[in-house]
């Protein structure tokens, strides 16, 4: 997959900050998908105690999920851990394992905040603006925001609610486990990037795409 690098990374959050509010206008909340047949999940794991960062993607095809291609790339870390500002710690990673594969997914699950960030530009957002693809937030808690519980049946959701807006959806993808948190990335919007999360998870709380890139990030 062709992807470009950026030229000059923030190395502190003053940089990183000033990215995120030039590029946050880039974002597009509504659906410009052609046809999915293929999804991809990415994940981010560390080695060296958290001086290699270490990404991986998985590509499975839709709506089957069964593996079409993996890649795993690592790097030295550039950024330290500071929440709301995972994406410059990751991304670079990410992308360098992008460019290891050679399908280029019509839709990519990332493990992490899309809009339900503060300045609303999560993981999600940034991966789907730098490459251009559909892109899908899916994060195991919450970073902002206030909600309801959901039901407790698979399928069952309440709005994540920040500031009066609506930044994301608090999904049960499965029966009596804990809700997930899904938020649009790029190229998507809300109710139908709730459907496909539905879509690519089967017996288990996460995600195939996710379970499937955690496991390669993790080693």
């Amino acid at each position: 997959m062709k992807i470009a690098q950026p030229i000059d990374w923030p190395e502190n959050v003053t940089g990183a900050r000033t990215v995120q509010e030039q590029l946050r206008s880039r974002v597009i909340t509504e659906n410009r998908l052609g046809a999915v047949n293929t999804v991809a999940g990415v994940d981010v794991g560390f080695e060296e105690k958290g001086k290699i960062t270490r990404a991986a993607v998985a590509v499975l095809r839709f709506p089957q999920l069964n593996l079409v291609e993996q890649a795993i790339a690592r790097q030295p870390t550039r950024f330290p851990y500071i929440p709301g500002y995972l994406s410059f710690r990751e991304i670079p990673a990410l992308l360098a394992a992008l460019a290891n594969i050679t399908t280029t997914p019509d839709l990519i699950l990332c493990d992490g905040q899309g809009l339900a960030h503060p300045r609303r530009f999560g993981i999600a957002c940034h991966l789907g603006v730098l490459t251009g693809l559909p892109t899908i937030g899916v994060a195991k808690s919450r970073l902002i925001g206030t909600h309801d519980e959901p039901g407790t049946t698979k399928g069952s959701w309440t709005p994540l609610m920040d500031k009066e807006e609506v930044v994301g959806a608090v999904l049960r993808t499965r029966d009596n486990v804990s809700p997930l948190y899904v938020s649009v990335g790029h190229r998507i919007d809300l109710q139908t990037a709730i459907e496909y999360v539905l879509r690519c998870t089967t017996r288990y709380r996460l995600p195939e795409t996710t379970r499937r890139a955690h496991r390669l990030a993790s080693g």
